[in-house]
């Protein structure tokens, strides 16, 4: 075995770290660390990540659980909803009656 296999074989699994700003918003990707467990992780994360108060919260994924589209298949995969416009909230128009039950809060 090579050294480059051995360093290769015997390095931690890799993490993708997911950061939220503040409650109630959405977590970003944030990058990734390298660790032997979902603990150790946590705790690298949080040191690269947040250790000057960037993050009120933290999710760690193991990077080999993402499933991703390819790039390759971007017109098969992503093109068939660009022409189902009523897929989107802006195709449809809110009915003056009930706009006003929404804002008198009934």
């Amino acid at each position: 075995m090579s050294e480059e296999e051995h360093s290769t074989n015997d390095q931690w699994p890799l993490w993708e770290v997911f950061t939220q700003k503040k409650r109630g918003a959405p977590h970003q990707h944030a990058g990734s660390v390298h660790a032997p467990d979902p603990e150790m992780a946590l705790q690298n994360a949080r040191d690269v990540y947040a250790r000057r108060s960037e993050a009120v919260n933290i999710w760690v994924v193991p990077s080999s659980e993402i499933t991703a589209s390819n790039p390759s298949d971007k017109e098969s995969f992503f093109d068939p909803a660009d022409d189902k416009i009523y897929r989107h909230p802006q195709f449809y128009e809110v009915p003056r009656a009930a706009k006003k039950r929404t804002s008198s809060g009934s």
